[in-house]
């Protein structure tokens, strides 16, 4: 059988936390890389998420329970999952497959196939930093609110799951969160073993490591068609830039997130990619600053230290990736936690941000080869594509280099 030999060069498409450690991956074994996004260096989801680095919470999107719950998101504008009741065949084509997994059968087969990279994702993070990358990973207590007893029940359950699938995930009631969390809040946990970042400045840092060790990042260049070689041409990949010449190397990663199919479909990468629409503000704190995660679950609202104020996030809106941000998904959010917090100004909000978050219906992200010799793909990793990416960019440049595919990727494979 004829092994190809390994990349002498990359094009990496799309600059955030996946593609950038792709990049910084493929470097480390000795490729010579370009990256190049349509905006920038962390201009979509790897910007105003919640920077939560948790293994422990890295599970399939749906489950069992979207089948009470996923109705009122067509009925009620302002639920945590908001569904935008219209025409929209691709969405429903979308959303149908997506319930499909919402089983308990299909959600522990997901989650089995998730743990090998979850069991690696921190190590990846602190590879990275140890390597030259000049940002930080935060252990932190991870305080996790309710506001009735009942409530604890569905999270632990999912807890229970992802560690019958192999991860340790301690979960432990404490007696107050602390001074931030009003007596709404009646049961208060801690969840161990997580962590968090500022999620723009570590991607700032990992594209800044990877200039320095001699990548070229190019801004502002939309990629409009990438192509495998042709009979007779040297290099293994073609990559078309709007407003540029045609680039080459030997090999290309599709790294675009929610828009990851525009390019990766006529490679025999078939399974859908919604966008799952996050939102996120940030709010000052009275007083001393809140210098640890908080977690509503049933309000699914996440609360992160950024910058001396703190940041909160929630949502998955099913949209397409380029509609406007909606007013009306933040003003919800910020009403569903309004009492559950004291000293926080959920009316003095700065950094509103909307991104674009790649959900596929199996929960599964899609990582590999595709069927064009040369074309790789890394994507489709939901909620959970700042946790994975370190992690993913490993594996892949792994495959890319060697052939074979990493266990922790082995179930992700494009082509499925």
């Amino acid at each position: 059988m004829h092994v190809p030999a390994p990349p002498e060069s990359a094009i990496i498409v799309g600059a955030g936390m996946v593609g950038l450690a792709t990049a910084w991956h493929l470097q480390e074994r000795g490729v010579d890389v370009t990256v190049l996004d349509r905006t920038g260096v962390a201009a979509g989801s790897s910007w105003g998420n919640a920077g939560w680095l948790t293994p422990g919470m890295a599970m399939p999107l749906a489950d069992p329970s979207l089948w009470t719950y996923g109705p009122r998101a067509l009925l009620d504008p302002d639920a945590a999952l908001s569904v935008p009741f219209r025409w929209d065949a691709g969405l429903w084509a979308f959303l149908a497959r997506f319930m499909r997994h919402a089983t308990p059968g299909a959600w522990r087969r997901a989650m089995d196939a998730l743990t090998p990279i979850d069991q690696v994702a921190l190590d990846a993070y602190d590879e990275l930093v140890a390597e030259g990358v000049h940002a930080d990973t935060r252990p932190s207590r991870w305080v996790v609110g309710f506001e009735h007893e009942k409530q604890v029940a569905p999270f632990a359950h999912e807890l229970d799951g992802v560690a019958a699938a192999g991860q340790d995930v301690p979960l432990r009631r404490v007696p107050d969160g602390g001074p931030h969390l009003s007596p709404a809040v009646t049961s208060v946990w801690e969840l161990g073993g997580q962590r968090f970042i500022e999620p723009g400045p570590f991607v700032q840092a990992l594209a800044g490591a990877v200039i320095a060790r001699g990548a070229k990042i190019v801004a502002d260049a939309p990629v409009t068609g990438v192509r495998p070689a042709r009979a007779g041409e040297r290099l293994g990949a073609r990559v078309t830039v709007a407003d540029h010449d045609e680039m080459a190397a030997d090999v290309a990663v599709l790294a675009t997130g929610a828009w990851l199919p525009q390019l990766a479909r006529r490679f025999g990468v078939r399974t859908r990619v919604q966008a799952g629409r996050g939102y996120s503000f940030t709010v000052p704190v009275e007083g001393e600053p809140i210098d640890h995660p908080i977690y509503f679950p049933a309000r699914r609202v996440a609360c992160t230290p950024y910058q001396g104020r703190l940041r909160v996030a929630g949502t998955m809106e099913f949209r397409g990736p380029d509609e406007p941000l909606r007013q009306r998904r933040i003003d919800a959010i910020a009403n569903s936690v309004r009492g559950l917090l004291r000293g926080v100004d959920l009316d003095d909000r700065k950094d509103t941000w909307v991104g674009s978050r790649p959900v596929t219906p199996d929960g599964l992200p899609l990582v590999g080869a595709t069927a064009a010799p040369g074309v790789f793909v890394a994507g489709g990793h939901g909620m959970w594509g700042m946790v994975l990416g370190p992690a993913t960019g490993r594996a892949l440049a792994a495959q890319i280099m060697t052939g074979r595919v990493p266990e922790e990727i082995r179930a992700f494979d494009p082509l499925r």
